[in-house]
């Protein structure tokens, strides 16, 4: 799972009902599947550490697949953060309300603390989801997916990286001039390149959109069979409230649906953000949930 943010707002819609329990198990297969790619798996009964291996964004801890016996406790949650601080990695959980609803306590016993994400979803049953794409683009922007050898993709992941760095869906201050630094950084530290081998491979599909050859916004998705997940999407804080969030997310959504995938799901940061991907089509579903150590007092 990864953070989500968006340069524009629609109405709400109505939450939905209780998940799908058939495409909440495809869900929670994907989830589980995404990281194998890339980390060794550490087995604490219940819980499943991945670890990567190799540079990158570090993992995190999850429900185990398939496990029969009791619900985590507090005390499996403590053995895999005491082996996260051996490895020196992120003391970080991630999983599916819906899917695990004992882990909560256990992990708030343990001293994580939890926030939500609403996690949205185009099923099979929803059609190829709402109006934009590539020609739904804002006036003077283009809409393009990338190939592993643009080269533009190093300034494309720049974006999402700035607009993290100013959350939220208002207007910010990182613009261009904050673009070219962290293209830079991003190709010096091998980000750049690691991205342009997923894309290669298939195990990205990145989109941007683009004014005047520069990337104003992008985002992502990672298919793994007939599933994928839309990560990343980010709006140059400069540039946001110009439906450019909503144009790349479109783009994406048909790209994978032209490529076979049958379920297109994100999570979003939190119910403003979550607005956008509404007006694309997308429907609540479900609560992902991210545990780590509290803020200190």
């Amino acid at each position: 799972m990864h953070g989500v943010t968006s340069d524009d707002l629609a109405a709400a819609a109505p939450p939905a009902a209780g998940p799908d329990r058939v495409l909440l198990e495809e869900i929670e297969r994907y989830y589980d599947a995404v990281p194998r790619a890339a980390a060794r798996v550490e087995d604490f009964g219940p819980l499943s550490l991945f670890v990567r291996e190799g540079a990158g964004w570090p993992y995190y801890a999850r429900p185990a697949p398939g496990h029969r016996g009791p619900a985590a406790t507090a005390e499996d949650v403590r053995r895999v953060l005491a082996r996260q601080r051996e490895l020196g990695l992120p003391e970080a959980f991630e999983w599916v309300a819906e899917h695990d609803p004992l882990l909560r306590a256990a992990v708030e016993e343990a001293g994580l603390a939890v926030h939500e994400h609403p996690l949205l979803v185009l099923g099979p049953q929803d059609g190829p989801g709402g109006p934009g794409g590539a020609s739904g683009a804002p006036d003077g922007a283009t809409v393009r997916v990338l190939p592993a050898d643009d080269p533009a993709i190093a300034r494309a992941v720049a974006v999402p990286h700035l607009a993290f760095g100013e959350p939220g869906t208002g207007v910010g201050s990182a613009g261009v001039e904050e673009l070219a630094a962290k293209a830079k950084e991003l190709e010096s530290d091998g980000t750049a390149a690691r991205l342009s081998g997923r894309i290669a491979s298939g195990h990205t599909v990145l989109a941007a959109a683009f004014e005047d050859g520069t990337p104003l916004c992008a985002g992502q998705h990672n298919p793994v069979g007939p599933v994928t997940e839309v990560a990343g999407v980010g709006t140059l804080p400069s540039a946001r409230r110009r439906g450019l969030g909503q144009a790349v997310t479109a783009a994406l959504v048909a790209h994978a649906r032209a490529n076979g995938v049958r379920t297109v799901f994100l999570s979003a940061a939190d119910e403003d953000v979550a607005r956008i991907y509404r007006r694309a089509g997308f429907r609540p579903f479900a609560t992902a949930l991210i545990a780590e150590p509290a803020e200190p007092r």
